[in-house]
């Protein structure tokens, strides 16, 4: 084939592509209404990860599985925009790594509200201003986010999705590396950067920022100036990208959840967040978790935080492999209220790390 019959040849199977994506869509809007008579939520995290896991099986390339992800993810987005105007409220500013990853979960055709603080992200998906959240929970070199682990006691929310983002931190500025007098970074941000800073600009002014994203829009302004941000932020304020991946960690990745208000239903790979606060007595945490042992799941983690009642009082949050509604996972939870004063399960949800 010459060049004009590979084109023409594009030109027919984006014609297939086209009417295959309306009627795709057109199915998607059939289920919605369906899933409104049920009383079910639109959105389906479960089921999109499905979808996704599918996909890729199903790919033989050239395309990488991470380019159909993003295709798919945007299908997707499109086609809940169909069936409803969503809104998504996140932890901002814009351009975060919050907003990234609330981008990666739902796509860009949906309407995202950034706010201030956790709190009032809670508060909006509580009050149905928003259909759901996304606020972040730990980071895999700096622990836990301690505020959302807070909010979770008074609100009546559920973890529906999780995300996990791979956080590659970049140099962004309008000058030269060596024309650099200062540098614009959030302090969490400059805790996993520490030691590239400390070989590549060990004189140079560090200046602490509320985001990344606003130590960006500093750089931005300031021709002497650079800034440690994600590719979000230098694509919003325009910012060269001098140097990639400038974490100390390779691994370095931040998990985030999904708030919503409805739980999402068993997959067969699902992980389990709960929230306890035991008797103060000799042995009660060890009697509290031996349920889990007892029956063979899976716990992956476990954070305490004081239960701000009383002195000394303290509530653990524990995630498992499963499902709450899973039989050998629900007799656990009942046994470990036994030995609690107060258990809440704060949601199951897809297990994609």
């Amino acid at each position: 084939m010459n060049l004009a019959q590979h084109r023409k040849a594009i030109d027919r199977l984006d014609a297939q592509i086209v009417r295959l994506l309306n009627q795709r869509t057109r199915h998607v809007l059939a289920i919605g209404k369906l899933k409104l008579k049920s009383g079910q939520e639109i959105y389906a995290p479960h089921r999109e990860d499905a979808v996704l896991r599918r996909v890729c099986r199903l790919n033989r390339g050239p395309i990488s599985n991470e380019s159909l992800r993003a295709i798919y993810r945007e299908i997707m987005s499109s086609a809940l925009l169909a069936e409803k105007p969503m809104t998504i409220a996140y932890l901002g500013p814009e351009a975060t790594f919050t907003h990234q990853a609330a981008l990666q979960r739902f796509g860009a055709s949906l309407r995202y509200v950034p706010l201030k603080t956790i709190s009032e992200v809670f508060h909006e998906v509580s009050k149905r201003r928003a259909d759901f959240g996304v606020v972040p929970i730990e980071n895999s070199t700096e622990g836990v986010v301690t505020h959302t682990l807070d909010m979770f006691y008074d609100s009546d929310l559920k973890i529906v999705a999780q995300i996990v983002l791979p956080v590659q931190h970049c140099l962004l500025s309008h000058a030269r590396r060596d024309q650099i007098k200062k540098l614009y970074i959030h302090p969490q941000t400059l805790a996993q950067c520490r030691g590239w800073l400390q070989k590549n600009f060990p004189n140079v002014e560090i200046i602490e920022t509320s985001s990344n994203a606003r130590s960006a829009e500093l750089a931005a302004q300031d021709k002497t100036a650079g800034a440690i941000a994600g590719l979000l932020a230098a694509e919003k304020y325009g910012l060269p990208v001098l140097e990639h991946n400038v974490q100390d960690s390779a691994d370095n990745a931040t998990r985030f959840l999904v708030l919503g208000r409805q739980c999402s239903p068993p997959t067969g790979n699902d992980r389990t967040s709960l929230m306890f606060c035991i008797a103060d007595r000799p042995g009660a945490l060890y009697s509290a978790l031996a349920p889990f042992s007892r029956h063979q799941i899976n716990m992956t983690k476990i954070e305490s935080r004081p239960s701000k009642r009383k002195a000394w009082e303290y509530f653990f949050f524990v995630d498992i492999d499963g499902h709450a509604s899973d039989p050998k996972v629900a007799r656990a939870i009942k046994q470990l209220s036994e030995h609690c004063v107060f258990v809440k399960v704060l949601g199951s949800y897809p297990n994609t790390e």
